[in-house]
């Protein structure tokens, strides 16, 4: 049912339960999993041209350090899966997007606050964004709270 799986990931902890999630659907479905991270155009084209170049680096890093959270998701599990990441830059929500209709996913994981109360009706997250416009099927993981029982830790 899933061959491909696209996971696209910030590295927050509000994504680990995401990454968790596409491992395991991938694990289960023996799919390639495609980590995307961005970096986003529109922050670093905001930032002073004399630090522009060292946050365009330093987000790379972090891109990179978080795309090594889905192999290691991947490791802890146990599940030997085909794992392709890439950095990208530009508008979020279209380049993860674009990177699932060019590798032909069949769903995209993302993570998601979820936010309640008068905070549920802010507009502009990548997650709300990706599954108004992506033509390819998204699932959607909320982050869980410290409370929640249904919490775990990798």
């Amino acid at each position: 049912m899933f061959d491909t799986i696209v996971v696209a990931t910030d590295g927050s902890d509000s994504v680990r339960r995401a990454v968790d999630v596409a491992v395991d659907v991938a694990a289960r479905f023996d799919a390639e999993v495609h980590a995307v991270y961005v970096v986003d155009s529109g922050e670093v084209e905001s930032t002073p041209d004399e630090v522009r170049d060292d946050l365009r680096e330093a987000l790379d890093d972090h891109g990179e350090a978080a795309l090594d959270q889905v192999t290691d998701a991947a490791t802890a599990r146990d599940a030997d899966l085909d794992i392709t990441a890439e950095v990208r830059e530009g508008r979020p929500a279209p380049e993860i997007s674009g990177y699932a209709r060019e590798v032909d996913a069949d769903v995209v994981a993302m993570g998601t606050r979820g936010r309640h109360g008068e905070n549920r009706f802010l507009i502009g997250s990548v997650a709300e964004r990706v599954v108004r416009t992506c033509p390819i099927p998204v699932l959607t993981v909320r982050q869980l709270t410290e409370e929640d029982p249904r919490r775990t830790t990798i």
